[in-house]
């Protein structure tokens, strides 16, 4: 049986009238990739959140590797081996990409220094490896602004990849991405996340990507889990048909 990384036990979460999450209950286990489907409203988003620090649930818990990370904040969070990718990717735009990637190591290792010292970080070969893995190291000296939407999500990806992490949540990593670049995008992204040995968890709207890529879909609806399974079945499922997927 594979190992559970993370395991959310009845998370509740409200705003207002509004209920995110009723009583979530979902291991992510390691080495797989897990999507995270429903419509707009269902709570996909709130439970990333809740899960990496953002959010603190209103009860219920979340633990990583066995250790409580409910009331920690993401700081912490990401250290102990859990990293976040955002729908838009959080780059500091007027820097080149090596730049980010050096920030991203010393923040890891709390070598944190100014810019004009970024480039004698000694995990500056590290940086230069993922960010082959990706396949933008032809843009290392470039800044991250000048690149496209596409070449950034891959950025951001190295960035996360860079803190070392047992598994990454990601919200709809191929968003503003032309589609004809996004099976190729994934491919990469899914590519590196396997060759480092990092677990996901992916909320996304494209089935076909989801059928492609994941190997276990958890469907969102109201704040609740309607069904968890792999694709094949998961998809066809009249009620995921009807309701999320459209048929």
């Amino acid at each position: 049986m594979s190992n559970v990384l993370i395991s959310a036990r009845g998370l509740k979460i409200r705003f207002g009238g509004v209920i995110a999450a009723d009583g979530i209950d979902l291991d992510v286990l390691e080495g797989e990739n897990l999507a995270i489907i429903g419509p707009n409203g269902a709570g996909k988003t709130t439970f990333l959140n809740m899960t990496t620090g953002y959010l603190r649930p209103q009860a219920g818990s979340v633990s990583f590797l066995g250790k409580d990370i409910t009331a920690l904040p993401p700081r912490t969070i990401t250290k102990l081996g859990v990293a976040r990718a955002f729908q838009i990717p959080q780059l500091f735009l007027e820097q080149t990409v090596m730049e980010n990637m050096l920030m991203s190591a010393a923040a890891r290792t709390g070598q944190m220094t100014g810019f004009r010292r970024l480039m004698d970080l000694p995990e500056r070969a590290e940086m230069e490896a993922l960010l082959d893995l990706v396949g933008v190291r032809a843009f290392a000296d470039r800044r991250t602004f000048e690149l496209p939407e596409g070449q950034r999500k891959l950025v951001d990806i190295a960035l996360a990849l860079a803190l070392k992490p047992r598994v990454l949540l990601m919200d709809e990593p191929t968003s503003g991405v032309a589609s004809a670049e996004k099976m190729g995008i994934m491919d990469i992204l899914t590519n590196a996340l396997k060759q480092q040995k990092v677990s996901s968890v992916f909320v996304e709207h494209d089935m076909e990507m989801v059928e492609r890529y994941a190997s276990r879909v958890a469907v969102w609806s109201s704040g609740k889990i309607q069904i968890v399974g792999p694709p094949s079945e998961v998809l066809q499922n009249a009620e995921v048909r009807a309701h999320v997927i459209g048929i």
